[in-house]
């Protein structure tokens, strides 16, 4: 069977919980608008019940398909073939229900959906996936995931089959394919956003929610990227999709184990599995407030000006010396920095972990960083570089040991904060230029892929 993409929420938590790990995204309703501008008849589909989320995949399936027979042909020269082994929708809930193929029974297939490498085929659970997808993400995150699946089929015409990942397992190790078929999603999405689907519809401002089916399908924490089940952490997952958005199927194509950098093997001054978990709230704001100095202290230095820590100061609520900044403001009247320590900053730190706390408070120590280098403080410039700042200080952290420890585990909280707030990304009077999520996390991993020089400080 095809690495399965894709786990019932419910199912994953007991199946980590009952191995000792419950590193996994918190579920939260984000019901996304309706993509798909008229339905397709999923006729076509073997063991369909005919319902609207068989007409929603179907409908996903029939633009996938439409897509790679242009990109397909214009990627690698050569005529696109469908799927010859057909598409299956499973009720796992009816006992009598037929396995699709690479499958024993129906029950194998609960809470995944799949592609089968030796039918040319894939399945998906209606029952306990597809509707989970949908009621927690929206529409887009049942189409991106049917699109990460058919990347599987692109990759076996690219001749990545099994028998080359067995033969060659450092050459195409799981955690590049799944990247791979992540970027190939992106493309697609990319595609439709350009208008150019008969029958979907997906605007970035439904991209945030749909993203969170891949972060909540991310790795453990820990995990290594040469575990044979690896899919990487959300980090790796939207960083790959947001690729292939921007880049195009060349790319997604072009991608190898020397050419794409993954954060278990970029980043590994402190290993998830050692930390211990996250800091408490108050130990978190004392670790990283002296480190943030010192580097923002070297970075203005390099432009010739002098830093001085900016006083913090404890409120609360939300902090207002300067427009809605959120639960941290800088203040540019005294060049300080107000903290909400009793509402909702701790709420965010308690959901998400400590490094939601870290990326808000680098970036509004970048903003005074900025000031401090006479730059704009207000306006989009201002909010980008803020954001951006945060992801260079992100990097210099975790590629120096020395300094406050950070985990990849920490890219993931970093990832969820920008994806479901805007606090990180708004300039000095409390504007957010930088929407929706799906930006504000390329802004972020501008900085902690290239460092200052992504930040456009001149």
């Amino acid at each position: 069977m095809r690495h399965a993409s894709a786990r019932l929420i419910l199912l994953v938590a007991v199946a980590l919980v009952a191995s000792g790990c419950t590193q996994l995204v918190d579920g939260r309703p984000m019901a996304g608008k309706v993509v798909a501008k008229d339905g397709v008849d999923p006729g076509f589909i073997k063991g369909t019940d005919g319902g609207p989320i068989d007409q929603l995949a179907a409908t996903a399936i029939t633009d996938i398909d439409t897509f790679w027979a242009d990109a397909f042909q214009a990627t690698f020269g050569e005529k696109w073939r469908p799927l010859e082994g057909g598409i299956y929708s499973v009720d796992t809930s009816d006992p009598s229900a037929k396995p699709p193929p690479c499958t024993e029974k129906a029950s194998d297939v609960e809470g995944n959906a799949f592609y089968c490498p030796s039918a040319d085929a894939i399945a998906w659970d209606r029952a306990a996936l597809l509707p989970v997808l949908k009621d927690q993400f929206g529409d887009a995150a049942v189409v991106i995931v049917l699109a990460h699946e058919m990347g599987h089929a692109v990759q076996r015409r690219m001749g990545i089959t099994p028998e080359a990942e067995r033969r060659e397992p450092q050459k195409y190790p799981t955690i590049l394919t799944e990247a791979m078929a992540d970027c190939f999603a992106g493309s697609f999405v990319k595609w439709v956003n350009d208008g150019r689907s008969e029958h979907l519809d997906i605007g970035t401002d439904t991209l945030d929610s749909a993203l969170g089916a891949l972060i909540t399908f991310r790795d453990p924490v820990g995990t290594s990227p040469n575990d044979r089940s690896a899919h990487g952490n959300a980090f790796d997952r939207v960083s790959a999709f947001q690729d292939g958005y921007q880049q195009g199927t060349k790319f997604c194509a072009a991608m190898t184990v020397e050419n794409r950098p993954f954060t278990q093997q970029a980043f590994t001054s402190v290993d998830d599995r050692d930390r211990g978990g996250n800091l408490p709230f108050d130990e978190m704001l004392e670790a990283v407030t002296p480190d943030l100095n010192t580097y923002y202290a070297a970075l203005v230095a390099t432009k010739g000006k002098t830093w001085t820590p900016p006083k913090t100061t404890p409120v609360q609520d939300e902090p207002d010396c300067s427009g809605d900044q959120g639960p941290i403001a800088f203040c540019p009247k005294d060049k300080s920095v107000e903290i909400d320590v009793a509402r909702d900053l701790p709420e965010l730190h308690a959901e998400i972990g400590d490094y939601a706390t870290g990326v808000l408070l680098a970036s509004r120590y970048g903003l005074t960083a900025l000031s401090v280098m006479g730059k704009d403080i207000e306006g989009s410039d201002a909010a980008t570089g803020a954001l951006c700042l945060a992801g260079a200080y992100t990097r210099e952290v975790f590629t120096n040991p020395q300094k406050f420890g950070l985990s990849p585990g920490d890219l993931d909280e970093a990832v969820r904060v920008l994806l479901a707030y805007d606090y990180a990304a708004r300039d000095a009077t409390g504007k957010s230029v930088v929407d929706p999520g799906f930006a504000r996390v390329d802004v972020f991993r501008g900085g902690v892929f290239e460092g200052v020089k992504a930040c456009g400080l001149g």
